[in-house]
Protein backbone atom coordinates (compact mmCIF):
# COMPACT_ATOMS: atom_id res chain seq x y z
CA UNK A 1 0.00 0.00 0.00
CA UNK A 2 1.45 3.36 -1.01
CA UNK A 3 0.41 6.71 0.39
CA UNK A 4 0.87 9.67 -1.98
CA UNK A 5 0.45 13.44 -1.60
CA UNK A 6 1.53 16.40 -3.72
CA UNK A 7 4.75 16.56 -1.74
CA UNK A 8 5.45 12.83 -1.92
CA UNK A 9 6.49 10.98 -5.03
CA UNK A 10 7.02 7.60 -3.35
CA UNK A 11 6.21 6.27 0.10
CA UNK A 12 6.15 2.47 0.38
CA UNK A 13 7.30 -0.54 2.41
CA UNK A 14 9.51 -3.03 0.53
CA UNK A 15 10.60 -6.43 1.85
CA UNK A 16 14.19 -7.57 1.31
CA UNK A 17 13.07 -10.89 -0.23
CA UNK A 18 10.05 -10.26 -2.49
CA UNK A 19 9.98 -13.93 -3.54
CA UNK A 20 9.25 -15.14 0.00
CA UNK A 21 5.61 -16.26 -0.01
CA UNK A 22 5.18 -16.76 3.73
CA UNK A 23 6.96 -16.52 7.08
CA UNK A 24 7.08 -18.93 10.02
CA UNK A 25 7.56 -18.32 13.72
CA UNK A 26 11.14 -17.27 14.48
CA UNK A 27 11.76 -15.90 10.95
CA UNK A 28 13.14 -12.40 10.49
CA UNK A 29 11.09 -9.81 8.60
CA UNK A 30 13.46 -7.36 6.90
CA UNK A 31 13.13 -4.55 4.41
CA UNK A 32 13.05 -0.80 4.09
CA UNK A 33 10.69 2.14 3.80
CA UNK A 34 11.36 3.98 0.56
CA UNK A 35 10.63 7.70 0.31
CA UNK A 36 10.94 10.19 -2.56
CA UNK A 37 9.62 13.77 -2.35
CA UNK A 38 8.57 16.36 -4.92
CA UNK A 39 9.48 19.31 -2.71
CA UNK A 40 11.47 19.90 0.46
CA UNK A 41 9.81 17.99 3.31
CA UNK A 42 10.70 17.93 7.00
CA UNK A 43 10.11 14.59 8.73
CA UNK A 44 9.84 14.61 12.52
CA UNK A 45 10.00 10.83 12.85
CA UNK A 46 9.56 7.66 10.84
CA UNK A 47 7.94 4.94 12.91
CA UNK A 48 7.37 1.29 12.06
CA UNK A 49 4.70 -1.06 13.42
CA UNK A 50 4.65 -4.81 12.82
CA UNK A 51 1.20 -6.12 13.71
CA UNK A 52 -0.63 -9.45 13.63
CA UNK A 53 -4.18 -9.81 14.84
CA UNK A 54 -7.26 -12.01 14.54
CA UNK A 55 -10.71 -10.48 14.30
CA UNK A 56 -14.22 -11.95 14.28
CA UNK A 57 -17.34 -9.91 13.54
CA UNK A 58 -20.90 -10.98 12.69
CA UNK A 59 -24.50 -10.16 13.54
CA UNK A 60 -26.50 -12.31 15.95
CA UNK A 61 -30.02 -10.98 15.71
CA UNK A 62 -29.83 -7.33 16.69
CA UNK A 63 -26.55 -7.85 18.49
CA UNK A 64 -23.21 -7.25 16.79
CA UNK A 65 -20.71 -9.87 17.91
CA UNK A 66 -17.11 -8.75 17.72
CA UNK A 67 -13.84 -10.05 19.15
CA UNK A 68 -10.14 -9.46 18.52
CA UNK A 69 -6.90 -11.17 19.53
CA UNK A 70 -3.37 -9.88 19.01
CA UNK A 71 -0.47 -12.19 18.10
CA UNK A 72 2.25 -9.76 17.03
CA UNK A 73 3.22 -6.20 17.95
CA UNK A 74 6.60 -4.72 17.13
CA UNK A 75 7.29 -0.98 17.27
CA UNK A 76 10.46 0.93 16.45
CA UNK A 77 11.64 4.34 15.28
CA UNK A 78 13.59 4.20 12.00
CA UNK A 79 16.53 6.42 11.18
CA UNK A 80 18.38 7.33 8.00
CA UNK A 81 22.03 6.36 7.74
CA UNK A 82 24.46 9.21 6.96
CA UNK A 83 21.68 11.76 7.03
CA UNK A 84 22.13 14.84 9.28
CA UNK A 85 19.33 15.44 11.75
CA UNK A 86 18.35 18.39 13.90
CA UNK A 87 18.49 18.43 17.68
CA UNK A 88 14.90 17.23 17.83
CA UNK A 89 15.70 14.25 15.58
CA UNK A 90 13.91 15.58 12.50
CA UNK A 91 15.42 15.38 9.03
CA UNK A 92 14.89 17.30 5.81
CA UNK A 93 14.17 15.31 2.65
CA UNK A 94 14.93 16.96 -0.69
CA UNK A 95 13.71 16.26 -4.25
CA UNK A 96 15.87 14.15 -6.53
CA UNK A 97 16.99 11.78 -3.75
CA UNK A 98 15.70 8.34 -2.81
CA UNK A 99 15.68 7.72 0.96
CA UNK A 100 15.65 4.28 2.54
CA UNK A 101 14.74 3.64 6.18
CA UNK A 102 15.84 0.06 6.85
CA UNK A 103 14.10 -2.21 9.38
CA UNK A 104 14.28 -5.78 10.62
CA UNK A 105 12.56 -7.67 13.42
CA UNK A 106 12.11 -11.26 14.47
CA UNK A 107 8.72 -12.96 14.66
CA UNK A 108 7.76 -14.79 17.87
CA UNK A 109 8.87 -18.41 18.05
CA UNK A 110 6.77 -21.25 16.64
CA UNK A 111 3.67 -21.94 18.68
CA UNK A 112 3.08 -18.27 19.51
CA UNK A 113 1.65 -17.27 16.11
CA UNK A 114 -1.31 -18.55 14.11
CA UNK A 115 -1.45 -18.88 10.34
CA UNK A 116 -2.89 -16.15 8.14
CA UNK A 117 -6.57 -16.65 7.38
CA UNK A 118 -9.42 -14.83 5.68
CA UNK A 119 -13.03 -15.88 6.05
CA UNK A 120 -16.52 -14.52 5.74
CA UNK A 121 -16.80 -13.58 9.40
CA UNK A 122 -13.20 -13.29 10.49
CA UNK A 123 -9.56 -13.07 9.53
CA UNK A 124 -5.98 -13.31 10.76
CA UNK A 125 -3.85 -10.58 9.18
CA UNK A 126 -0.16 -9.67 9.47
CA UNK A 127 1.32 -6.46 8.10
CA UNK A 128 4.06 -3.85 8.43
CA UNK A 129 2.95 -0.22 8.68
CA UNK A 130 5.20 2.82 8.27
CA UNK A 131 4.11 6.15 9.78
CA UNK A 132 5.71 9.40 8.66
CA UNK A 133 5.26 12.22 11.19
CA UNK A 134 5.63 15.81 9.92
CA UNK A 135 5.55 19.09 11.90
CA UNK A 136 2.04 20.58 12.06
CA UNK A 137 0.77 18.18 9.37
CA UNK A 138 -1.18 14.91 9.42
CA UNK A 139 0.79 11.69 9.83
CA UNK A 140 1.11 9.71 6.60
CA UNK A 141 0.84 5.92 6.62
CA UNK A 142 1.52 3.03 4.26
CA UNK A 143 1.10 -0.72 4.81
CA UNK A 144 2.56 -3.92 3.43
CA UNK A 145 0.90 -7.26 4.35
CA UNK A 146 2.75 -10.54 4.69
CA UNK A 147 1.60 -14.12 5.12
CA UNK A 148 2.34 -16.39 8.08
CA UNK A 149 2.02 -20.18 7.89
CA UNK A 150 2.75 -22.07 11.07
CA UNK A 151 4.05 -25.63 10.49
CA UNK A 152 1.70 -28.42 11.55
CA UNK A 153 3.44 -31.79 11.75
CA UNK A 154 1.10 -34.75 11.34
CA UNK A 155 3.88 -37.30 11.91
CA UNK A 156 3.09 -37.72 15.60
CA UNK A 157 2.10 -40.98 17.35
CA UNK A 158 -1.39 -39.68 18.06
CA UNK A 159 -2.10 -38.67 14.47
CA UNK A 160 -0.48 -41.80 13.02
CA UNK A 161 -2.72 -44.13 15.05
CA UNK A 162 -5.75 -45.81 13.43
CA UNK A 163 -9.19 -44.45 14.23
CA UNK A 164 -12.73 -45.53 13.49
CA UNK A 165 -16.20 -46.07 14.85
CA UNK A 166 -19.53 -47.75 14.30
CA UNK A 167 -23.14 -46.63 14.25
CA UNK A 168 -26.56 -48.09 13.58
CA UNK A 169 -30.02 -46.64 13.09
CA UNK A 170 -33.42 -48.25 13.34
CA UNK A 171 -35.67 -47.31 10.47
CA UNK A 172 -39.43 -46.90 10.69
CA UNK A 173 -42.08 -46.45 8.01
CA UNK A 174 -45.32 -44.80 9.11
CA UNK A 175 -44.27 -45.52 12.71
CA UNK A 176 -43.84 -49.22 11.88
CA UNK A 177 -40.37 -50.74 12.50
CA UNK A 178 -38.61 -51.42 9.21
CA UNK A 179 -35.24 -52.92 10.15
CA UNK A 180 -32.02 -51.00 10.57
CA UNK A 181 -28.92 -49.72 8.81
CA UNK A 182 -25.46 -49.99 10.38
CA UNK A 183 -21.92 -49.06 9.48
CA UNK A 184 -18.48 -49.81 10.84
CA UNK A 185 -15.62 -47.64 9.57
CA UNK A 186 -11.87 -47.52 10.11
CA UNK A 187 -9.02 -45.41 8.68
CA UNK A 188 -5.32 -46.07 9.32
CA UNK A 189 -4.51 -42.59 10.70
CA UNK A 190 -5.93 -39.12 11.43
CA UNK A 191 -3.15 -36.90 10.11
CA UNK A 192 -2.83 -36.14 6.40
CA UNK A 193 -1.33 -33.59 4.04
CA UNK A 194 -2.65 -32.09 0.84
CA UNK A 195 -2.72 -34.59 -2.03
CA UNK A 196 -2.63 -37.74 0.12
CA UNK A 197 -5.24 -40.48 -0.14
CA UNK A 198 -7.38 -41.49 2.82
CA UNK A 199 -7.92 -45.26 2.72
CA UNK A 200 -11.30 -46.26 4.11
CA UNK A 201 -12.19 -49.73 5.32
CA UNK A 202 -15.87 -50.01 6.08
CA UNK A 203 -18.79 -52.40 6.29
CA UNK A 204 -22.39 -51.41 5.65
CA UNK A 205 -25.42 -53.57 6.52
CA UNK A 206 -28.97 -52.93 5.40
CA UNK A 207 -31.89 -54.86 6.89
CA UNK A 208 -34.56 -52.29 6.11
CA UNK A 209 -36.85 -52.46 3.07
CA UNK A 210 -35.23 -49.52 1.27
CA UNK A 211 -32.05 -49.10 -0.79
CA UNK A 212 -29.15 -47.26 0.80
CA UNK A 213 -26.07 -45.66 -0.80
CA UNK A 214 -22.87 -45.46 1.26
CA UNK A 215 -20.91 -42.24 0.77
CA UNK A 216 -17.82 -40.57 2.19
CA UNK A 217 -16.98 -36.87 2.21
CA UNK A 218 -14.25 -34.60 3.48
CA UNK A 219 -15.65 -31.51 5.14
CA UNK A 220 -14.19 -28.32 6.60
CA UNK A 221 -15.66 -26.67 9.65
CA UNK A 222 -15.05 -22.97 10.34
CA UNK A 223 -15.72 -21.83 13.89
CA UNK A 224 -15.95 -18.16 14.87
CA UNK A 225 -16.03 -17.13 18.53
CA UNK A 226 -17.14 -13.67 19.66
CA UNK A 227 -18.84 -12.26 22.76
CA UNK A 228 -19.28 -15.74 24.22
CA UNK A 229 -21.18 -16.87 21.14
CA UNK A 230 -20.11 -19.33 18.46
CA UNK A 231 -20.87 -19.32 14.75
CA UNK A 232 -20.12 -22.51 12.81
CA UNK A 233 -20.06 -23.17 9.07
CA UNK A 234 -19.40 -26.45 7.31
CA UNK A 235 -18.15 -26.84 3.76
CA UNK A 236 -18.05 -29.97 1.64
CA UNK A 237 -14.71 -30.35 -0.14
CA UNK A 238 -14.80 -33.74 -1.89
CA UNK A 239 -16.77 -36.96 -1.79
CA UNK A 240 -16.92 -40.54 -3.03
CA UNK A 241 -19.72 -43.09 -3.09
CA UNK A 242 -20.17 -46.83 -3.19
CA UNK A 243 -22.70 -49.25 -4.67
CA UNK A 244 -26.38 -49.26 -3.84
CA UNK A 245 -27.21 -51.75 -1.10
CA UNK A 246 -30.58 -53.41 -1.39
CA UNK A 247 -32.62 -54.82 1.47
CA UNK A 248 -31.07 -57.74 3.31
CA UNK A 249 -27.61 -57.17 1.87
CA UNK A 250 -24.30 -55.76 3.08
CA UNK A 251 -21.32 -54.21 1.34
CA UNK A 252 -17.68 -53.64 2.29
CA UNK A 253 -15.06 -51.06 1.34
CA UNK A 254 -11.55 -52.48 1.37
CA UNK A 255 -9.16 -49.55 1.04
CA UNK A 256 -11.54 -47.28 -0.86
CA UNK A 257 -9.77 -43.94 -1.25
CA UNK A 258 -10.67 -40.29 -1.15
CA UNK A 259 -7.97 -37.72 -1.86
CA UNK A 260 -7.26 -34.70 0.33
CA UNK A 261 -7.76 -31.71 -2.02
CA UNK A 262 -5.78 -28.49 -2.11
CA UNK A 263 -6.79 -26.93 1.20
CA UNK A 264 -5.28 -24.92 4.02
CA UNK A 265 -3.90 -26.83 7.03
CA UNK A 266 -6.01 -27.22 10.14
CA UNK A 267 -6.03 -24.04 12.22
CA UNK A 268 -6.02 -25.06 15.86
CA UNK A 269 -4.08 -22.42 17.78
CA UNK A 270 -6.30 -19.34 17.48
CA UNK A 271 -8.56 -18.44 20.40
CA UNK A 272 -11.39 -16.97 18.31
CA UNK A 273 -11.14 -18.73 14.91
CA UNK A 274 -10.72 -22.43 14.25
CA UNK A 275 -10.57 -24.54 11.08
CA UNK A 276 -11.15 -28.27 11.48
CA UNK A 277 -11.60 -31.13 9.07
CA UNK A 278 -13.40 -34.44 9.27
CA UNK A 279 -14.21 -37.56 7.28
CA UNK A 280 -17.91 -38.33 7.42
CA UNK A 281 -19.32 -41.78 7.11
CA UNK A 282 -22.90 -41.25 6.30
CA UNK A 283 -22.83 -37.71 5.01
CA UNK A 284 -20.37 -35.24 6.45
CA UNK A 285 -17.46 -32.94 5.79
CA UNK A 286 -13.68 -33.06 6.34
CA UNK A 287 -13.65 -36.77 6.09
CA UNK A 288 -17.12 -38.30 6.70
CA UNK A 289 -18.76 -41.47 5.50
CA UNK A 290 -22.49 -41.36 5.23
CA UNK A 291 -25.44 -43.51 4.23
CA UNK A 292 -28.30 -41.90 2.37
CA UNK A 293 -31.66 -43.42 3.24
CA UNK A 294 -34.37 -41.96 0.99
CA UNK A 295 -37.19 -40.41 2.98
CA UNK A 296 -35.38 -40.88 6.27
CA UNK A 297 -32.96 -39.13 8.55
CA UNK A 298 -29.38 -39.85 7.61
CA UNK A 299 -26.97 -41.98 9.54
CA UNK A 300 -23.70 -40.12 10.13
CA UNK A 301 -20.33 -41.15 11.52
CA UNK A 302 -17.76 -38.38 11.74
CA UNK A 303 -14.05 -39.10 12.04
CA UNK A 304 -11.94 -36.01 12.88
CA UNK A 305 -8.95 -35.32 10.65
CA UNK A 306 -5.93 -33.08 11.05
CA UNK A 307 -4.54 -31.60 7.82
CA UNK A 308 -0.90 -30.65 8.19
CA UNK A 309 1.53 -28.54 6.20
CA UNK A 310 3.08 -30.24 3.20
CA UNK A 311 6.82 -30.76 2.80
CA UNK A 312 7.51 -31.87 6.36
CA UNK A 313 9.55 -34.83 5.15
CA UNK A 314 8.72 -38.41 4.31
CA UNK A 315 6.38 -40.49 6.39
CA UNK A 316 7.75 -42.95 8.90
CA UNK A 317 8.50 -46.45 7.69
CA UNK A 318 5.56 -47.78 9.62
CA UNK A 319 3.19 -45.51 7.76
CA UNK A 320 4.76 -46.40 4.41
CA UNK A 321 4.27 -50.07 5.11
CA UNK A 322 0.65 -49.45 6.09
CA UNK A 323 0.03 -47.62 2.84
CA UNK A 324 1.70 -50.40 0.90
CA UNK A 325 -0.45 -53.05 2.55
CA UNK A 326 -3.64 -51.49 1.24
CA UNK A 327 -2.34 -50.44 -2.17
CA UNK A 328 -3.48 -53.65 -3.86
CA UNK A 329 -6.92 -53.34 -2.33
CA UNK A 330 -7.09 -49.70 -3.29
CA UNK A 331 -6.51 -50.58 -6.94
CA UNK A 332 -9.88 -52.26 -7.05
CA UNK A 333 -11.58 -48.94 -6.57
CA UNK A 334 -11.80 -45.96 -8.82
CA UNK A 335 -9.85 -43.12 -7.24
CA UNK A 336 -11.49 -39.73 -6.97
CA UNK A 337 -10.23 -37.15 -9.46
CA UNK A 338 -10.08 -33.83 -7.70
CA UNK A 339 -10.55 -30.39 -9.25
CA UNK A 340 -7.35 -28.40 -9.75
CA UNK A 341 -8.50 -25.24 -7.98
CA UNK A 342 -9.13 -24.90 -4.24
CA UNK A 343 -12.68 -24.49 -2.93
CA UNK A 344 -14.02 -21.05 -2.23
CA UNK A 345 -14.48 -20.07 1.34
CA UNK A 346 -17.21 -17.70 0.34
CA UNK A 347 -19.46 -20.42 -0.91
CA UNK A 348 -20.24 -21.84 2.47
CA UNK A 349 -23.18 -24.12 2.90
CA UNK A 350 -25.20 -24.08 6.04
CA UNK A 351 -24.50 -26.51 8.81
CA UNK A 352 -27.17 -28.45 10.59
CA UNK A 353 -27.32 -30.62 13.67
CA UNK A 354 -26.12 -34.15 13.19
CA UNK A 355 -29.28 -35.67 14.61
CA UNK A 356 -31.32 -34.04 11.84
CA UNK A 357 -31.45 -34.92 8.14
CA UNK A 358 -28.68 -33.36 6.09
CA UNK A 359 -29.24 -31.69 2.77
CA UNK A 360 -26.69 -31.87 -0.03
CA UNK A 361 -24.15 -31.72 2.68
CA UNK A 362 -24.20 -29.44 5.63
CA UNK A 363 -26.50 -26.51 6.04
CA UNK A 364 -25.28 -23.40 7.79
CA UNK A 365 -25.51 -23.96 11.49
CA UNK A 366 -25.27 -21.09 13.88
CA UNK A 367 -24.56 -22.80 17.15
CA UNK A 368 -26.21 -21.49 20.27
CA UNK A 369 -24.11 -19.77 22.87
CA UNK A 370 -21.62 -22.57 23.15
CA UNK A 371 -18.13 -22.11 24.60
CA UNK A 372 -15.18 -21.99 22.25
CA UNK A 373 -13.68 -25.33 21.34
CA UNK A 374 -10.90 -26.22 23.72
CA UNK A 375 -7.61 -25.43 22.06
CA UNK A 376 -8.23 -26.95 18.71
CA UNK A 377 -10.03 -24.58 16.41
CA UNK A 378 -11.69 -25.62 13.23
CA UNK A 379 -13.34 -23.18 10.96
CA UNK A 380 -14.37 -22.48 7.50
CA UNK A 381 -12.04 -20.34 5.56
CA UNK A 382 -12.85 -17.27 3.60
CA UNK A 383 -13.91 -17.44 0.01
CA UNK A 384 -12.21 -19.81 -2.49
CA UNK A 385 -13.96 -20.86 -5.73
CA UNK A 386 -16.61 -23.46 -5.16
CA UNK A 387 -15.70 -27.05 -5.78
CA UNK A 388 -17.92 -29.11 -7.96
CA UNK A 389 -18.63 -32.40 -6.33
CA UNK A 390 -16.79 -35.16 -8.15
CA UNK A 391 -18.17 -38.57 -7.44
CA UNK A 392 -17.41 -41.82 -9.17
CA UNK A 393 -19.21 -45.08 -8.74
CA UNK A 394 -17.40 -48.37 -8.96
CA UNK A 395 -18.98 -50.52 -11.62
CA UNK A 396 -16.64 -53.46 -11.33
CA UNK A 397 -17.38 -57.01 -10.31
CA UNK A 398 -17.72 -56.36 -6.59
CA UNK A 399 -20.24 -58.71 -5.05
CA UNK A 400 -22.71 -57.82 -2.36
CA UNK A 401 -23.14 -60.25 0.46
CA UNK A 402 -26.39 -61.08 2.19
CA UNK A 403 -26.64 -59.92 5.76
CA UNK A 404 -25.97 -62.87 8.02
Amino acid sequence: MVAMTKRLKTFQVIFSDPTKTFYCGGDRVCGWVEVEVNEVTRVSAMKLLGLGCAKVEYAKGKQRCRQEAEYLRHEEVLRLDDQPSDNDGSVVLRPGNKYKYTFGFELPQQGQLVSSYKGKFGYVHYYVKAMMERPQQPTLECKKPFEVEEPLDVNTPDLLSPTGGMKEKKVTCMFIPDGQVSLNVKIDRRGFCEGEDICINAKFENTCSRIVVPKAAIIAKHIYQANGRTKVFRQKLSSVRGNHIISGMCDAWQGKTIRVPKIKPSMLGCNIIRVEYALMVSPQFCGHIYIHIPGSEKLILELPLVIGTAGLGSRSNSVSSQEGSVSSASQSWVSLRMPSNPPSYCDITRDCRLDQPLTPLLDDFDGDDSPIFMNVPSFQFPPPPAYTEAEEEFNGNARMMPVC
